[in-house]
């Protein structure tokens, strides 16, 4: 009944089409996938593997630096999920909290620290997972269900009660409120670590050995901030979905 052409359009659909330079494409049935963006997105979630495992393989009553280094950061993760969710209820977020930062962060380094470029590629560029708008849309999405699965399995279908207070004539703005925590969550952190790369890579053809090094650093500042603040955010979507409807 349709023209092949025809029914590819209406038998696919893209979440996002924004892009910048070529990509590494890998076919999967009907779908493109990005292949460099998995590919570094596995080499980060190895290596933050590997320190958890080295970290926690031999815990002594008094650790050592490592396992200080370790519970130090255990202990900063914990304060994100406390702080926005609350005393009694941060422990069960506290692993999908962490999980974002550290998957963050380490996308975020390994698109500062890392000289990709120096690996060729058939097509396309290896570069930070978080520069690439898919990843930003898919974690923003995570924390979009995490927030509604925090809220109806705590409140249940009364839940929804929080989109007509403190008046029913909130209904529209409320369910658009909704809708935008995924999408400010997804561009600001994609915009910033695409900005941050595009700056040095133009520092680098400019003038190639010096300068570029101050940006580095500034961006490795830059990348931990946007961790913090997309997790922070997170929790603090979820601390906000666990109030109950009786709370207010």
């Amino acid at each position: 009944m349709f023209q092949d052409n025809n029914f590819n359009l209406l038998t696919s659909f893209t979440l996002s089409s924004v892009e910048v330079g070529k990509h590494l494409y890998w076919t999967l049935g009907n779908y493109n996938l990005h292949g460099q963006v998995f590919i570094v997105s596995w080499i980060v979630i190895a290596v933050l593997l590997s320190i958890a495992f080295l970290g926690t393989r031999n815990l002594n009553r008094i650790p050592d630096k490592f396992q200080n280094f370790m519970e130090f950061i255990l202990e900063f993760l914990q304060d994100i999920a406390r702080n926005q969710i609350g005393e009694h209820e941060y422990r069960v977020w506290v692993p999908y909290i962490s999980t974002i930062f550290l998957f963050i962060l380490g996308s975020n380094w390994a698109g500062a620290l890392i000289p990709w470029k120096l690996i060729i590629l058939p097509e396309g560029e290896l570069a930070a997972p978080t520069n690439d708008i898919n990843t930003t849309v898919a974690l923003s999405l995570l924390t979009s269900f995490a927030y509604f699965y925090a809220g109806l399995s705590k409140n249940g279908l009364s839940y929804f009660l929080r989109y007509i207070e403190p008046t029913p004539v909130l209904l529209p703005i409320n369910i658009l409120e909704d809708f935008t925590k995924p999408l400010s969550l997804s561009f600001r952190l994609f915009g910033n670590i695409l900005a941050d790369e595009l700056v040095v890579a133009v520092f680098t053809l400019l003038v190639p050995i010096f300068i570029p090094l101050p940006v580095m650093i500034l961006g490795l500042f830059a990348s931990s901030i946007q961790a913090l603040i997309f997790s922070t955010l997170s929790a603090a979507y979820i601390g906000e979905a666990l109030e109950g409807h009786g709370d207010h």
